[in-house]
């Protein structure tokens, strides 16, 4: 009776809704019960991509619906092993992975059907190499000899990722399944024994995702892992036929050897040190090594809102110390003086502009980099990559620097005391936009929370406040689009142990609205969407004039209803676009429901940038 109760109401044999169907019954669950409804495809290749993913520990697997992708979804889902999720949008579903990614620190899958499904992974797949997150793409495709025919859903599938990818894994389709099928289309396979060549393909589909998935976990990159099926597709098995080649993968120890000769001669006799941190996981740099830096005398610390360290002495807002330079009567001066003799720099990619332009036109004489990957030459200054972690460089490297006598800091923070002290002063005068919204927003996000930011001017906004030290700030800064916002933030807050809050732009929102329509909202997910009804960004940025088609084409003017979609999506919905409406709002926006929320902030699209601009004269 629980045998047949459990296959009616399960067709998927899920462990734990067995166990909770037992439960239901009274009756005591039984294992051998659960591995006889254990299904697996009957396509060897589709096992064996599923044992592997198995073995190399990745058990977050996103599906998009489809059915060229039948023998991967199959697999998945029956394996108690792995944590599936469903996301109709391809594109969505990348981004929602990324998120996932982007907190656990591991790989995690995407899977697709064949056919122009897969090309909407690329806007993810370009995001996860910049940003070196082990994004692994798996797309069923068609039989080589049905591409380019005129077959459905048939696209050159193999290295679409070429240039974005840290590995593509191109497997050969079984000759063993359907075979009546490959020898009637393409008899030139079987030439030789079926079966001797099965195991060739077997061995190479083998050396392919070992060599795929060692790349993706130990060099931080994206993979793709083509598919080829024939079908049929759904037919299963209930005991496997494969037993793949799964080598385990070894992470390779830090290089912590440095051809540089003498680095602490160098840290030693340079006065003007300016260390910067771009995009940096929360809680990951040994504290120590931050003190010693923010109490050296001869030592600036620049930071971004994304680089997750804080010290009452470093430099938060860049673009606020800069600003005034670029604008003073003795711009040569100040920016030589500012001038670092030795730049240090570890994390990800930089937000702020003005600190690429001042870097790129007074370069350091010495530039290092410290990253276990990879060292990018954005101020065409690089002099020394050092292959390791911050961590390690800390320890090994760093323990004969010695802090020498400087005015660097103590000028420099004079500077930033004046400017904070203007910022407070001018954020008292200022009428309600985006820029206030965000000082009033950003006092009032609770503690500890995930504070994820899409991108354009939302980051650069929040790049102007001091962040609370116990956030934990992500931003999609790989390539800087808008596209993926809202999905990343959804699958990132699906394991985070705080409640997360997304600040967005009303395009940045409006863009990827799909990354709602999902069954994983949690209900203490929050969105802020700053609704200035176009891209403000482009009335800061240089090149605007008024005119019909700044506004239709640029600045891309609307009127959409953000509220319509939190019908849609059962989100509940509140709206602010006062000063008084928002500081009101924010009590009860954060305060525990039974469903997201999302807050709506309306401000003046033709105020915002002479407000923003206005900043940077006034602290000037």
């Amino acid at each position: 009776m629980a045998r047949d109760g459990f296959k009616k109401r399960y067709d998927v044999a899920n462990f734990k809704q067995y166990l909770v169907f037992c439960t239901n019954i009274g009756k005591r669950p039984l294992c051998f019960v659960f591995l006889f409804y254990m299904k697996y495809s009957s396509i060897p290749v589709a096992q064996t991509v599923i044992q592997h993913c198995k073995s190399k520990g990745i058990q977050n697997i996103i599906i998009s619906p489809g059915s060229r992708n039948a023998p991967l979804t199959i697999g998945f889902t029956e394996d108690v092993f792995f944590k599936c999720f469903s996301i109709v949008d391809e594109r969505s579903a990348a981004f929602f992975a990324l998120g996932i990614a982007q907190q656990l620190r591991v790989p995690v899958a995407v899977v697709c059907t064949s056919g122009s499904a897969l090309l909407n992974y690329y806007p993810a797949v370009s995001e996860a190499f910049y940003s070196n997150i082990p994004l692994v793409v798996i797309s069923a495709d068609r039989p080589a000899y049905k591409i380019d025919v005129g077959d459905g859903q048939t696209i050159r599938q193999d290295n679409v990722f070429h240039r974005h990818i840290g590995y593509s894994a191109n497997l050969k389709q079984d000759l063993i399944h359907a075979y009546e099928k490959v020898l009637r289309y393409a008899p030139e396979y079987l030439k030789y024994d079926a079966i001797s060549v099965q195991q060739k393909i077997q061995a190479y589909n083998d050396k392919q995702l070992n060599k795929a998935f060692k790349i993706a976990i130990t060099k931080g990159l994206p993979i793709h892992i083509n598919v080829r099926f024939e079908e049929p597709l759904y037919e299963t098995l209930s005991e496997p036929t494969v037993s793949a080649n799964c080598r385990p993968i070894i992470a390779s120890k830090n290089n912590t050897s440095t051809t540089l000769k003498a680095p602490s001669q160098l840290w030693n006799t340079s006065c003007r040190k300016m260390v910067l941190v771009g995009v940096n996981d929360p809680n990951t740099i040994n504290l120590a090594f931050l003190t010693s830096l923010a109490t050296d005398p001869s030592v600036l610390v620049l930071t971004e809102t994304t680089s997750n360290i804080q010290h009452t002495n470093f430099f938060p807002s860049i673009d606020s110390l800069l600003a005034p330079i670029e604008k003073s009567d003795e711009k040569d001066y100040l920016f030589s003086k500012l001038q670092p003799e030795l730049l240090l720099t570890f994390g990800g990619l930089i937000v702020s502009k003005k600190i690429k332009a001042f870097l790129r036109q007074y370069q350091p004489k010495h530039h290092w980099h410290i990253d276990p990957v990879k060292a990018n030459n954005t101020f065409f200054s690089l002099s020394h990559h050092f292959k390791m972690s911050v961590n390690n460089f800390y320890k090994e490297i760093y323990t004969d620097f010695k802090p020498i006598a400087s005015e660097y800091f103590s000028y420099w923070n004079k500077v930033k005391l004046n400017y904070e002290s203007k910022r407070k002063a001018y954020l008292n005068k200022i009428p309600f936009s985006d820029m206030l919204a965000f000082h009033i927003i950003n006092e009032q996000i609770p503690e500890k929370y995930q504070l994820q930011l899409a991108n354009s001017s939302t980051v650069r906004y929040a790049q102007l406040f001091n962040i609370k030290p116990s956030l934990s700030v992500f931003c999609n800064r790989g390539t800087s689009g808008i596209d993926g916002s809202t999905s990343t933030a959804v699958g990132a807050s699906i394991y985070s142990t705080s409640p997360t809050v997304l600040i967005t732009g009303d395009l940045s929102f409006l863009y990827d609205s799909n990354g709602l329509w999902n069954n994983y909202l949690r209900s203490d997910f929050r969105i802020i969407v700053i609704n200035n009804s176009g891209g403000g960004i482009f009335r800061i940025l240089p090149g605007k004039e008024e005119s019909k088609n700044f506004e239709y084409f640029f600045e891309t003017k609307h009127t959409l209803k953000v509220k319509k979609i939190c019908e849609m999506y059962s989100i509940n919905y509140m709206y602010s676009e006062t000063e008084k409406s928002l500081k009101s709002a924010m009590y009860s926006f954060f305060a525990p429901s039974a469903h997201p929320k999302l807050l709506e902030v309306s401000t003046e699209r033709l105020l915002n940038d002479k407000i923003l601009l206005g900043y940077f004269d006034f602290i000037s």
